[in-house]
């Protein structure tokens, strides 16, 4: 199995750290960028450079054309429309502008093939050289539609599956049908041009609960059988009180602050096969409330890393609003310690009325996103014992809004692609 050749930096005569030119590109070490280092027993860490855009997600629309029990509509009163040609040109406008050009992903928190123009703006933003990702329900995917995607040029496109039968799948897709899906899926990847690695690349995205966690294996199953290379799974956020019961990280959340105490005492656990000889003896492991460290890599204590913040990113909304990320970009409320949270809406600048890169280096916005890589909020995630939890206003630590110390995607419980 061929795998990435061993990168080595250098320290020259002052000290200086000097990095191979692939890091340089990759992470936009550019002359005069600053990143946060994180010292480990045996490793330096190091943070992106918050100058460094990487990706920028896109929200085509936020209709959609199923209902989801899962979905973020079901708890907010946002306006509801499509972006306009004039909105995305603007975008990729001022994307070009930049070196590296970032990835560009059509999602946010609609159907992307709802709108008309997706598919046509997929290949406009290759034609700019742009990897470009797509995430949908697969229900759109007709014959037409996917030889045009594949024509585009599409780099990757992710499909959502929450449960492995179709009633299972009906179930949470309110609408939508698993076989319609699976075949949409089978027939677009015999569509793709053969190569050794075909293009679009698939990848499956699954949100687990309590309704569909046996699925899972089966789910995995299917998705290889359509030729998927990525599986990305999260757990359920509940938008409604109903959605409460299917929260698979009740305890998570309740040992996450006993976990982080430096005092706290470490169990080291090795790679193993895990069988009914040994899956009870490694789940009582994993649950003994010591800080579990697996193979080199932590499993507790409080995570306080935001992906999106981490992962050099900006978010779209469909009217050109830019938020720091997908969770932001939607004033909406979810459930957290049994108790609603609303979580207001921020917007940093407009891409209608300020180019891409003046919203993206704005001192206000770097100032923003060096507080979250550092993450010094209030532990809302797993305190929640007062009433500054139930809202991004403000937090018990002095920090305004945006407060993101209730945020469950920087504990990596819920994730995206």
């Amino acid at each position: 199995m061929n795998s990435k050749p061993t990168l080595w930096g250098e320290v020259d005569e002052q000290g200086r750290l000097i990095f191979p030119a692939e890091l340089v590109a990759e992470f936009g070490l550019e002359a005069g960028a600053t990143f946060r280092l994180k010292a480990t027993e045996n490793r330096i860490q190091m943070h992106r450079p918050v100058t460094h855009l990487k990706k920028v997600y896109i929200e085509p629309t936020d209709l959609c054309n199923i209902a989801c029990r899962t979905c973020i509509r079901n708890g907010w009163d946002e306006s509801l429309g499509r972006m306009s040609e004039e909105t995305f040109a603007r975008i990729l406008d001022g994307v070009q502008q930049m070196s590296p050009i970032p990835t560009i992903f059509f999602g946010g928190l609609g159907e992307p093939l709802f709108h008309k123009h997706t598919v046509e703006w997929i290949a406009r933003a290759k034609a700019i050289g742009a990897r470009v990702e797509l995430i949908t329900n697969g229900t759109m995917l007709t014959e037409k539609r996917s030889r045009q995607i594949i024509e585009a040029g599409l780099d990757t496109i992710w499909v959502s599956i929450d449960g492995a039968t179709p009633e299972s799948y009906a179930d949470v897709r309110l609408g939508a049908e698993l076989p319609k899906v699976i075949a949409n899926l089978a027939r677009f990847r015999r569509l793709r041009r053969p190569d050794h690695r075909p293009t679009p690349e698939i990848g499956v995205a699954f949100v687990a609960m309590a309704r569909n966690i046996d699925d899972l294996p089966e789910v995995l199953r299917i998705g290889r059988s359509v030729g998927a290379q990525y599986f990305s799974v999260s757990n359920v956020l509940p938008y409604t009180e109903y959605m409460q019961p299917e929260m698979l990280y009740t305890r998570t959340l309740r040992d996450i602050t006993y976990m982080s105490s430096p005092w706290q005492a470490k169990l080291s656990l090795p790679r193993m096969d895990i069988n009914e000889i040994t899956q009870n003896a490694f789940m009582q492991a994993l649950q003994s409330g010591y800080n579990v460290n697996f193979a080199g890599n932590s499993l507790g204590g409080a995570t306080d890393v935001c992906n999106f913040i981490e992962g050099g990113t900006m978010s779209i909304g469909w009217d050109g609003g830019v938020s720091p990320c997908w969770p932001l970009m939607h004033t909406h409320t979810s459930y957290l310690h049994g108790k609603p949270r609303q979580s207001r809406r921020h917007v940093v600048g407009n891409v209608n009325e300020q180019s891409v890169l003046n919203i993206w280096m704005d001192e206000e916005y770097l100032t923003y996103r060096q507080k979250i890589q550092s993450f010094a909020f209030a532990p809302c995630t797993f305190c929640g014992g007062c009433d500054l939890s139930e809202a991004n206003d403000e937090d018990c630590f002095g920090n305004e809004f945006p407060a993101c110390g209730g945020c469950l995607w920087a504990q990596g419980v819920i994730q995206c692609p």
